[in-house]
């Protein structure tokens, strides 16, 4: 269980991320178009997996798929 020095910590950081998402509607703000390619690539693939995935800088670069599952039930 947390003591109060902890908890007073998860709240101030809690509180931060509040005012941050109030700000500009997301915790972060707007996504980077490498990351909204990649977000839009994973829905597409719908199911498999992605075995490798290169970040560069901070953004996705290279996404590997090698296995892809298909359900026949």
């Amino acid at each position: 269980m947390a003591n109060g020095n902890e908890s007073s910590k998860l709240a101030s950081v809690a509180d931060a991320a509040s005012r941050e998402r109030s700000k500009c509607g997301s915790l972060v703000g707007p996504i980077h178009p490498a990351w909204s390619a990649f977000v839009r690539y994973c829905q597409d693939l719908g199911h498999g997996e992605i075995e490798c995935l290169k970040i560069q800088d901070g953004l996705p670069v290279m996404a590997e798929v090698t296995k892809k599952k298909v359900k026949f039930t």
